[in-house]
């Protein structure tokens, strides 16, 4: 089913599904609103459809049952960042939306529905039925567990039917033609050989020449790709806690508040251990940790006390450390002294000239920085890069050489003119869905452009690229099979063919429906 509703997800039956199931009892109603919702209560409006307004309310009772289906399709794989990638928001206003603009060209068509229909429809539900017939006790019964009224269940339906009545009247129209399904039977039949070739940018670079004018020109085009990371070099000091701060002496209170706020560290095969089992080493853990506590306390006494002057080496002299430097480096090539230390480089690339900054705790102990010289990130001389940016744009020049001698290649076979031109033939073969044309590769574009061609036209206008190539390419031989078979098969080939035709005239019915309408998202659900 995943499957399914991610491959026809814009799909107007599916939306019209989804609108089924919204509109009706499907799922527990869930309403929510406050904090986080920049303001919106449920009478706020979600989203203004012509002169029809849609409420916050609404909007969220949509977006609770979208997620429940969702929720028993993925189960626990429905993580808030997979629903962030379905959007499941957008796709909840995207059927409220698609619902009112459907209803409005419906009443617009003239479209009725009797009482009569709605109680036929309603009957057919399976969750308003016992032993396969209506049962008006299960039907209210079902209706007050999801907290609707009749009346609004009811009004719901019949804007469906009518909704469908419209939709009915648009696919009438819709017919499947001779050429249509003769196409179809030919490219399930039929078997081609194609000329061809192909312009690949790395077979092409050696014929480009860049004057230093373009060369120039080229670098101050894209100066990002070729500037210098910024580069820092620092002072620092690192102070040892436990020789900073000394043996600290913990009192019995002290021992049992930390071996209470770190319990889970003191865990045996049978579960908690009892503090009189472990009160050696929760004795040990709280001493590291007021030690650590003071020496930070120490460090950050001393930083306050020199920051001013900017005295790294009278930090050092009372932390009992010694200072020691780095040479430049970048945030992405730290020196190796500071090499793992996150948070140390973060803090130093944040510093200005010759101020100090920290104290930063890491396992290696604690940091005092003093920023000796910043590099700004610059775009060296084109002297400096040349190899690089002739390297680079000659690669850029390339694929613009091979897409434009693919496409005039593309002309000449347009025109049935192969004087000249060395072309490949890739054998005959059929149709392949996943578009697999022999010699050439892997293509769909290619192989349904192919299947398009005739004797009468047999090059498409444009080459078609595949992974870094350019293919251009032509007919040269259509062998036709079982062609006396077709009017055999016509109308088995235009029944297969109606569905899809009529599921695009209703998504190009809806999209001019769209925009025709003036819609209008409130701004606070923008933000959310």
């Amino acid at each position: 089913m995943l499957g399914i509703m991610r491959k026809y997800k814009q799909s107007i039956v599916i939306k019209v599904v989804f609108g089924l199931i919204v509109l009706s009892f499907i799922g527990t109603i869930f309403l929510v609103w406050g904090k986080g919702d920049g303001g919106l209560t449920p009478s706020s409006y979600a989203v203004k459809v012509d002169r029809t307004k849609i409420s916050y309310e609404e909007f969220q009772r949509t977006y609770y049952r979208l997620r429940d289906i969702y929720t028993q399709i993925y189960g626990p794989a429905l993580t808030p960042e997979v629903e962030k990638q379905l959007n499941l928001k957008k796709q909840a206003l995207d059927s409220l939306i698609d619902a009112a603009l459907l209803r409005k060209a419906a009443k617009d068509m003239g479209v009725k529905v009797s009482e009569e229909e709605v109680q036929k429809a309603i009957a057919a539900i399976p969750a308003f039925q016992k032993n396969g017939a209506f049962d008006s006790a299960q039907y209210f019964a079902v209706l007050k567990a999801n907290r609707l009224a009749p009346k609004e269940f009811e009004a719901g339906q019949k804007d469906e039917l009518m909704v469908k009545k419209a939709q009915d009247q648009i696919k009438a129209k819709v017919q499947v033609t001779d050429d249509a399904a003769r196409q179809l039977f030919k490219k399930r039949n039929d078997r081609l050989n194609l000329q061809f070739t192909s312009f690949s940018p790395e077979e092409l670079k050696g014929e480009i020449k860049l004057s230093d004018q373009e060369l120039t020109d080229f670098l101050a085009k894209n100066q990002n790709e070729f500037k210098t990371p910024e580069q820092i070099s620092v002072s620092y000091v690192l102070a040892d806690p436990a020789k900073l701060a000394g043996k600290v002496e913990v009192t019995e209170a002290d021992i049992q508040s930390w071996y209470q706020k770190n319990i889970d560290r003191y865990q045996g095969k049978g579960g908690i251990l009892p503090l009189a089992e472990v009160k050696e080493q929760v004795k040990a853990d709280a001493q590291r940790f007021y030690a650590g506590q003071k020496a930070y306390e120490l460090a950050a006494a001393s930083l306050n006390k020199h920051k001013t002057a900017g005295d790294l080496a009278a930090v050092a002299r009372e932390l009992g450390g010694a200072v020691s430097e780095t040479p430049l480096f970048t945030a992405k090539t730290p020196a190796p002294a500071l090499a793992g230390e996150k948070e140390v480089l973060t803090r130093a690339f944040l510093l200005k000239q010759n101020e100090l900054g920290g104290p930063v705790e890491t396992p290696k102990g604690i940091y005092i920085l003093k920023l000796k010289e910043r590099k700004p990130s610059d775009v060296p001389p084109l002297a400096q890069i040349r190899a690089k940016v002739e390297e680079r744009a000659k690669a850029v020049r390339a694929v613009e050489l091979a897409k434009k001698k693919a496409e005039e290649v593309q002309v000449k076979l347009a025109k049935g003119d192969t004087a000249g031109l060395k072309l490949q033939e890739t054998g005959s073969f059929a149709f392949d869905a996943k578009g697999n044309v022999p010699v050439i590769g892997t293509s769909p574009e290619l192989m349904e452009a192919a299947f398009t061609l005739t004797d009468k036209a047999p090059a498409p206008q444009a080459p078609v690229k595949i992974g870094n190539r350019w293919v251009a390419f032509r007919l040269k031989e259509r062998i036709e099979l079982n062609a006396a078979a077709f009017p055999a098969e016509k109308e088995k080939i235009k029944q297969e063919l109606l569905p899809k035709k009529q599921e695009e005239e209703l998504q190009k019915w809806l999209k001019e429906l769209r925009a025709k309408a003036k819609i209008e998202i409130n701004p606070a659900l923008k933000d959310q």
